[in-house]
C-alpha cells in the first residue's frame, strides 16, 4: 500500500528527461547552466584538503550560523539567536519537509496557495495531515477573502510562498499587513513562509517575514543557499524558527539527517565574507530583461516577472491544446522544453500558462528565443 499513492514522477524530471532524449534547450527545470563564482570554487577546493571531513553539529557549522545571523541582521533587520533559532538544512526541500512533519499532526489541516511547489503536499499527507488547496487570484497573488474563508479555528498551517514558483510575483507590504491581520485572529495559526528567491527581486521588492516583528514568533522562514549562489547540485539550505518551533523541528531533523554536509558548510562560511547578496537581483534581471526583449517579437504573451528566474507566458493565442500537451510540442517540435502550470493546481486548473527558466547563458536564452519566436 502507498503511502503516496496519487504522487507520481514530477513534471521537472518528466520534461527534463524528454528535452534531454530530444535534444531540445531545457527551459522547465529550474537550474542555472553557466559557471559557478570561481571564488567559491576556489574555497572548496582548499577547504577539501583541510580537516573538516566528519560530523558538523547537528545544528549547522558555528561560523557559518553566525555568518547567517549576520546575513539576516544586514538584510532585514532582525537579530536572532543563532545557537537556538537557526538551522542548517539539506537544502530547502528538506527544511520543508522537516517542518511540517515536526508541526503538523495526525488530521491537522494546512492551507496552501496554489498553484503551489509540489513537495508541500507529500510532506503534509506523510505527516498524516490534510492539505487544504486554495487558488491564488487569476494573476497570482493572494486572493485575502478566499483565504479568510478558508482559514478557521482549527487549521494548523499557512503556507505560503513570496517570490513565488511558478509565477515570479512578489507579495507586497500590503499584502503581508493582511496576512498579520489574519494571524491576530487565530492565534494558534503557524506560517510556514517559503523565501527561497529572497535575493532575486527586480522592480517589486522582497519583503521578508523576517521584518515583521507581530508574527516572526509563529514563523518558519525557508532560505537557499542553492537559489542565492545558484549551487543548486549542493543542496543547503537554512531555516528560521522561534526557539520553541525549532526544538521540535530539530527533534525530527536530528533523525532524517542529523548533520548536513561539513565541506560545504565550511566553504559557504567563508564564501559569506566575499560575496554581496544586495547585488543578485540585477544579476537576474538582466537575464529577465534579456529575455523579455528577445520574446517581444513571438506570439507568446508575458505575464509579470518580478522575483525568482522564471518567467510565465500566456500561449492561447497561438494553441489550444492543454498545458501539458503544449509543452510536450514544444520541445518535441520546437527543441524548447519549459513547465506547464496546471499540474502546480490540485484542480489541475489550466490557464493557457507555462513556464520559461532563464537562469541561463545568454547563448542558450538567444538560441531559445529565436526557436520560440518562429512559432
Amino acid at each position: 500500500m502507498s503511502k503516496l499513492p496519487h504522487v507520481g514522477t514530477t513534471i521537472f524530471t518528466i520534461m527534463s528527461k524528454l528535452a534531454n532524449d530530444t535534444q531540445a534547450i531545457n527551459l522547465s527545470q529550474g537550474f542555472p547552466n553557466f559557471p559557478v563564482d570561481p571564488i567559491l570554487v576556489n574555497i572548496l577546493r582548499e577547504n577539501a584538503s583541510k580537516n573538516v571531513h566528519q560530523y558538523m553539529p547537528m545544528t549547522g557549522f558555528p561560523d557559518l550560523l553566525s555568518k547567517i545571523g549576520a546575513l539576516i541582521e544586514s538584510s532585514y533587520g532582525r537579530s536572532i539567536d543563532t545557537q537556538t533559532e537557526l538551522l542548517i538544512t539539506a537544502g530547502a526541500t528538506q527544511g520543508i519537509f522537516t517542518t511540517i512533519l515536526a508541526l503538523v499532526d495526525q488530521g491537522q489541516e494546512v492551507v496552501v496557495l496554489d498553484p503551489s511547489y509540489d513537495c508541500y503536499e507529500p510532506a503534509i499527507l506523510l505527516a498524516g495531515g490534510k492539505a487544504k488547496r486554495i487558488s491564488l487570484s487569476s494573476d497570482f497573488l493572494p486572493d485575502w477573502d478566499l483565504i479568510y474563508d478558508s482559514v478557521n479555528d482549527s487549521t494548523r498551517m499557512l503556507i505560503i510562498n513570496s517570490p513565488h514558483n511558478p509565477s515570479g510575483r512578489v507579495w507586497t507590504v500590503e499584502d503581508l499587513e493582511k496576512l498579520e491581520l489574519l494571524m491576530a485572529k487565530y492565534p494558534h495559526l503557524l506560517l510556514l513562509s517559503d523565501e527561497v528567491y529572497e535575493y532575486i527581486t527586480f522592480e517589486q521588492k522582497h519583503t521578508s517575514i523576517n521584518s515583521r516583528p507581530a508574527i516572526v514568533d509563529r514563523s518558519i522562514i525557508i532560505s537557499s543557499f542553492g537559489k542565492t549562489f545558484h549551487i543548486t547540485g549542493w543542496k543547503m539550505g537554512y531555516l528560521v524558527a522561534p526557539k520553541h518551533l525549532m526544538t521540535e523541528i530539530n527533534k525530527v531533523h536530528q533523525f532524517n539527517v542529523f548533520s548536513v554536509n561539513s565541506v560545504a558548510q565550511a566553504s559557504l562560511s567563508t564564501y559569506l565574507d566575499h560575496v554581496d547578496v544586495s547585488t543578485l537581483g540585477a544579476f537576474y534581471q538582466k537575464k529577465r530583461d534579456l529575455f523579455q526583449k528577445l520574446m517581444a517579437p513571438s506570439r507568446f504573451k508575458l505575464l509579470p516577472c518580478e522575483g525568482t528566474y522564471f518567467q510565465t507566458v500566456d500561449y492561447s493565442e497561438i494553441s489550444r491544446l492543454k498545458d501539458v500537451d503544449f509543452c510536450r510540442e514544444l520541445t518535441i517540435k520546437h527543441g524548447v522544453a519549459a513547465i506547464p502550470i496546471s499540474v502546480f493546481n490540485a484542480s489541475q486548473k489550466d490557464q493557457k500558462i507555462i513556464r520559461f527558466c532563464f537562469a541561463k547563458d545568454d547563448e542558450t536564452l538567444i538560441k531559445a528565443t529565436e526557436l520560440l519566436c518562429k512559432i
